[in-house]
C-alpha cells in the first residue's frame, strides 16, 4: 500500500493550480497547470488501501485506484500507467472531464477530505503522453469478422479500440468532419484541448481501426445497408436531443440551444470558417441550466467578451456539504464552483422563466419569476415577475435522449428517449448493440467508456461464442446517485 501513515501525516487535499483567471479568459487553452510531482505523490500517500475499496464501486470502470496510488507514491510511473490503462482506455479524458464519483466513495472521505484520485489519474495520463508510452497494440491475428461503430464519442472509441484489439475489423462512422463526437465539438478547449483526441485517433489507426468521417448513417448510408455490410453494429450516437423550453417568445432571434453555441465556438477555435457565428461579444448573456453544459457556455461567453453573464436555475441551490439523505458512499448533489464560475458572472436559483421578451424580432429580456414548489411541482410564483436584460439566451437544460431515426429504422423501441437494449447491450435487431448515452441517457464520460468496453465484450461473444475482453465490473450497475 501507499505510506501506511500517509493519511495521518497529510490530512488536507492539495489540487494542481489553475492559470490565473485574467490570463486564461484571453485564450481557449486548458485552464489547468501541471501538478507538482511532490504534491501528487503526497496526495497518493493518503490512500489507505482499504480492505474494501469503495472507490471501485464509485468508478464505473473499476479502476484499480489503490494500486495506481501506491505506484505513484513509490515513484513507479510506468507501472502506474499500465495499471490505469488496463481498465481505462482514455484516462486523459476522464482525468479532465469526469466529476470523480470515485472520490465521493473514498473511505477516507468519511471523516477527512477524500484522496485526490482525479488529479492523480490526470498526472498519470500526462506521464503517458509526455513519455511516449502510448504505443499501439494491434491484434496478433484477425478473426475475419467486421463491426461498424456508429458514433465516435468516448463510448464508440472505447468499443472500437477493444474490438480492434480482439482481432475484428472495425470501421467507425462519424457524421462530423472530425473524430471525437461531443468530446470534439461539445467540450470547450479550455477543458480539453483537441490534440489529445488526435493523438488517440492516431493510436487507434495504428492498431487497425478505420474511420469514416462525414458519413451520416440514415442519410448517406441506410441503417439496413450498414447492417448488411457488417457482421455486427454498435450504436454509440449519444443523447444529443436537447430539452427545449416552449414558452412565449421561443422563436425570437438570439434564443439558441447551448450546443449550437458551443459547437460553433469549438469549430472557430479549430480554425474553421464559421458563417453567421453566434457570438457573446458585448452582449448580456443568460444561460438557462446549472449543469456542466451551462458551465461550458459561461466560460465560452467570458472568452468571447460578454458584457454580462447570468446563470439561472429553476431548482434550489444545492447544499455546500453532503446532505444527510445522500450519505457516504453515495455521490452527493452539492453546490459546485467550476472553473467557469470562478471567471465571473452571477448565478441565481429558484428562478422560473416565464417569457422571452422581444423587440423587432430579437430577444431583449427574460421575464422571470420566483419558483415555488406546490405538491412537488415547480411553478412560477404569481406576483414575483421581473425582467432581466438579455441579448443572447442559451438553453442548457439537459438532453432528452437519442435521435429516434435509428430506432425507427431498426425496429428498436425507445424508452424515455433512449434506445432499448437488454443486459448484454443487444437490441431487438439481431447483431445490433447500443452503448453509452444512446442507451442510458445523458450521463458521464466515465460511464460512456465503461459501456464501450462492456459492449465490446458482448459483441465479441456474439461473433465468436466467447470472449477474453474485460467487461467493467460496474458497467451494468446503476450509479450511486439518489
Amino acid at each position: 500500500m501507499a505510506d501506511p501513515r500517509g493519511f495521518l501525516k497529510t490530512t488536507e487535499r492539495e489540487l494542481p493550480p489553475k492559470r490565473p483567471v485574467a490570463v486564461r479568459i484571453l485564450d481557449s487553452k486548458e485552464i489547468g497547470e501541471k501538478g507538482d510531482s511532490a504534491v501528487i505523490r503526497r496526495q497518493a500517500s493518503r490512500c489507505m488501501d482499504c480492505g474494501v475499496p469503495f472507490c471501485h464501486t464509485g468508478c464505473p470502470l473499476g479502476n484499480l485506484i489503490p494500486e495506481f496510488n501506491d505506484l505513484t507514491w513509490r515513484e513507479q510511473p510506468r507501472l502506474a500507467a499500465e495499471s490505469l490503462l488496463s481498465t481505462n482506455n482514455f484516462p486523459e479524458f476522464t482525468g479532465r472531464l469526469c466529476p470523480a464519483p470515485c472520490e465521493s466513495s473514498c473511505v477516507l472521505g468519511i471523516n477527512q477530505p477524500a484522496v485526490t484520485i482525479k488529479s492523480i489519474e490526470q498526472s498519470i495520463a500526462d506521464d503517458i503522453f509526455e513519455n511516449d508510452w502510448l504505443e499501439p497494440h494491434p491484434p496478433s491475428r484477425l478473426t475475419g469478422q467486421t463491426v461498424a461503430v456508429v458514433g465516435s464519442g468516448p463510448a464508440g472509441l472505447a468499443a472500437a479500440q477493444q474490438l480492434t484489439r480482439a482481432g475484428h475489423t472495425v470501421a467507425v462512422y462519424e457524421r462530423d468532419d472530425r473524430i471525437g463526437g461531443l468530446l470534439r465539438y461539445g467540450i470547450p478547449d479550455f477543458k480539453l484541448e483537441k490534440h489529445r483526441i488526435d493523438t488517440r485517433v492516431e493510436q487507434l489507426r495504428a492498431e487497425g481501426t478505420r474511420f469514416r468521417t462525414g458519413v451520416e448513417v440514415g442519410v448517406d448510408l441506410s441503417w439496413s445497408d450498414l447492417r448488411d455490410r457488417f457482421d455486427a453494429v454498435v450504436i454509440a450516437t449519444g443523447a444529443p436531443v436537447p430539452r427545449d423550453l416552449a414558452i412565449p417568445g421561443r422563436d425570437l432571434g438570439g434564443v439558441h440551444f447551448a450546443m449550437d453555441f458551443l459547437v460553433q465556438h469549438n469549430r472557430a477555435v479549430a480554425g474553421d470558417d464559421v458563417l453567421e457565428r453566434l457570438s457573446a461579444e458585448e452582449k448580456h448573456v443568460i444561460v438557462l441550466g446549472g449543469g456542466d453544459t451551462g458551465s461550458d457556455c459561461i466560460g465560452t461567453a467570458h472568452r468571447q467578451g460578454a458584457a454580462s453573464v447570468t446563470n439561472l436555475a429553476i431548482g434550489v441551490r444545492p447544499p455546500e456539504a453532503r446532505p444527510a439523505h445522500q450519505p457516504w458512499p453515495v455521490h452527493p448533489t452539492i453546490f459546485e464552483v467550476q472553473s467557469s464560475h470562478e471567471e465571473g458572472g452571477s448565478r441565481e436559483y429558484l428562478v422560473s422563466t416565464v417569457e422571452f421578451v422581444g423587440e423587432q424580432g430579437r430577444v431583449r429580456a427574460l421575464r422571470v419569476a420566483d419558483t415555488e414548489i406546490v405538491d412537488g411541482e415547480r411553478r412560477p410564483k404569481p406576483g414575483t415577475e421581473r425582467e432581466i436584460p438579455a441579448d443572447l439566451v442559451l438553453l442548457a437544460m439537459g438532453f432528452t435522449g437519442a435521435e429516434p431515426e435509428a430506432a425507427a429504422a431498426l425496429g428498436t423501441d425507445t424508452g424515455q428517449g433512449s434506445l432499448s437494449r437488454d443486459a448484454s447491450y443487444a437490441t431487438a435487431s439481431d447483431g445490433v448493440f447500443v452503448a453509452g448515452d444512446a442507451g442510458r441517457g445523458a450521463s458521464l464520460i466515465v460511464w460512456a467508456i465503461a459501456e464501450g468496453r462492456a459492449v465490446a465484450a458482448s459483441v465479441d461473444r456474439y461473433l465468436t461464442g466467447s470472449t477474453i475482453l474485460p467487461s467493467p465490473v460496474n458497467a451494468d450497475a446503476r450509479p450511486l446517485i439518489v
